[in-house]
């Protein structure tokens, strides 16, 4: 798909009439909307983000009744001048993108974290890496349950390096391959982080790669392994031994069917079909939790097991709820690490969960707080907070 361009209302009411009389009906699904915009016949070229993030009524569900939208005019794209031909400026192009990859002094491997714990597919991916054979996957899974720092610690661990790129709407070719610049009045050649990874024969990790747009299929040779033909310098790079690619998503490419992760875009078929695998990443099972909550506990010097233990109960719980359809949120193990950290320093149960808890809606918070002290009947209120300045602040 496109990027969208309902950026007036007359366009928006006009695509928002032709739709409903198609369906007959006030409100569709994801999957309706995916399915009618990507029938030639309908004649969609540009995906009606806006239903996404203005009229959704329910999970999954959105309203297409024609009437009044907001309009939202997304910035312009910056537009990058092409450069010259490069044999009229060669002379001024200083060849240091090449040597600085090459660097050996700068190392990308990624620092190891003691608080980490393997679980799911990690032995796999460490066996894929291990291996040094160009074999791209592609790993799929709710937010915040691991997928990212699963590659991480697979090379921290094997001392490989990695070369992460995080995908936006907005990633394009030069972001990925690299551009021009001008320097104290030179031209200069910088490569971006793709060419980087295949000179040194790195990892490269494509994170939240649903969020790209057709820009990124510039990766289809890549993503096969060839060498790849720089077509501002005439260079061939070939990739080094060791080199595979990697990407982290929330989706399968194929967009949110529950509407959740707004923004994510249908994937060509083409690029997908050029990962060997695909994994889906759940969420760890109770004891690896527990394991992780006990290894952050004891890294902040925190002693409190029947804490943890009612964590990963109350996690359960609201998981088991989002399987269901009964909640539209989820508690992921990186909230709970974040909980960790809030009680802390808060040193009280119910504020550190109310304080991680504010990003949901009112609703949603208010039951999943109401949800704790059920599960944790010993846990007490926060004191309240003394606003009274004795004294004024020195400094």
């Amino acid at each position: 798909m496109r990027k969208s361009f309902y950026n007036d209302l007359a366009s928006r009411m006009a695509f928002l009439e032709k739709i409903h009389a198609h369906f007959d009906k006030d409100v569709i699904s994801l999957k309706e909307l995916n399915s009618y915009c990507e029938n030639k016949k309908n004649g969609v070229d540009n995906f009606p983000y806006f239903i996404l993030r203005e009229r959704k009524v329910g999970r999954g569900q959105f309203s297409i009744v024609p009437k009044n939208v907001g309009c939202v005019t997304p910035a312009p794209k910056q537009v990058v001048a092409e450069p010259v031909a490069a044999a009229a400026f060669a002379a001024q192009v200083i060849p240091i993108a090449s040597k600085r990859a090459q660097n050996v002094t700068e190392s990308f491997v990624p620092d190891r974290n003691e608080t980490y714990v393997p679980f799911g597919f990690y032995n796999d991916m460490r066996d894929i890496i291990k291996s040094r054979i160009f074999y791209p996957i592609y790993i799929t899974g709710l937010s915040g349950n691991g997928k990212t720092m699963m590659i991480e610690q697979v090379c921290a661990a094997l001392k490989r390096e990695l070369i992460r790129v995080n995908i936006t709407k907005r990633t394009d070719e030069s972001d990925l391959i690299g551009s021009y610049e001008l320097v104290d009045g030179n031209t200069i050649r910088r490569e971006g982080p793709v060419i980087t990874a295949m000179r040194r024969g790195a990892v490269l990790l494509l994170d939240e790669c649903d969020l790209g747009t057709e820009d990124i299929l510039c990766l289809q040779p890549i993503l096969e392994g060839k060498p790849y033909f720089d077509k501002k310098t005439g260079e061939v790079v070939h990739p080094a031994a060791g080199f595979n690619v990697i990407a982290t998503a929330n989706t399968k490419g194929k967009g949110s069917d529950d509407g959740r992760f707004i923004g994510t875009n249908l994937l060509n078929e083409a690029f997908l079909e050029r990962f060997a695998v695909t994994v889906e990443q759940e969420y760890p099972p109770a004891a690896t939790e527990r394991k992780i909550l006990e290894k952050n506990f004891a890294a902040l010097g925190i002693d409190d097991n029947v804490f943890i233990d009612r964590l990963i109960t109350w996690a359960e719980v609201i998981r088991k709820s989002f399987a269901d359809g009964a909640v539209d949120e989820v508690i992921s193990t990186r909230r709970l690490v974040h909980i960790t950290k809030a009680f802390s320093i808060f040193n009280n149960r119910l504020k550190a969960i109310e304080m991680c808890l504010n990003r949901f809606d009112t609703d949603t918070k208010t039951a999943f707080l109401d949800l704790y002290t059920k599960v944790d009947a010993d846990a007490t209120p926060a004191p309240a907070a003394n606003v009274e300045i004795t004294q004024e602040p020195q400094f």
